[in-house]
């Protein structure tokens, strides 16, 4: 789905990927739910605060796999000179710097890959175990 590029959107995309967990057997009350949303709430945030292009939306797949267990969040943005990174340092501000390191301790993997089908931007990615083994 499409969404505004600003704290608006971000929240709406993160209420869109609870229903959908919680629809494809991922119970709102549940650890995995509550690990993909916020893997997904960041990766939101950071497309509004860092891949905001005045007019462009962001774009968030979610895709579940019950055979291998995951679910795969997508949020790509339409700015492709900003390259996610891991702080080597802590942020001096203390307010944020912190979504990636929270991405990665909790997602399984993650990474970033050119926006697909062409055009500017990017897709930042993460997959997360949410399925009982």
């Amino acid at each position: 789905m499409r969404f505004s590029s600003t704290p608006r959107g971000a929240r709406l995309a993160r209420r869109m990927c609870e229903h959908c967990l919680d629809a494809w057997g991922v119970p709102y009350d549940s650890d995995a739910h509550d690990v993909v949303t916020l893997v997904a709430a960041e990766l939101c945030a950071n497309a509004v605060r860092h891949g905001h292009v005045a007019g462009r939306d962001f774009h968030v797949r979610l895709t579940a796999d019950p055979a291998t267990r995951t679910v795969r969040i997508e949020v790509t943005d339409t700015r492709d000179e900003h390259l996610p990174q891991l702080p080597t340092a802590p942020p001096e501000d203390g307010e944020s710097g912190r979504g990636l390191l929270l991405v990665a301790a909790l997602a399984d993997r993650w990474g970033c890959s050119p926006r697909a089908g062409g055009g500017p931007g990017k897709t930042v990615w993460a997959e997360c175990t949410a399925y009982p083994a």
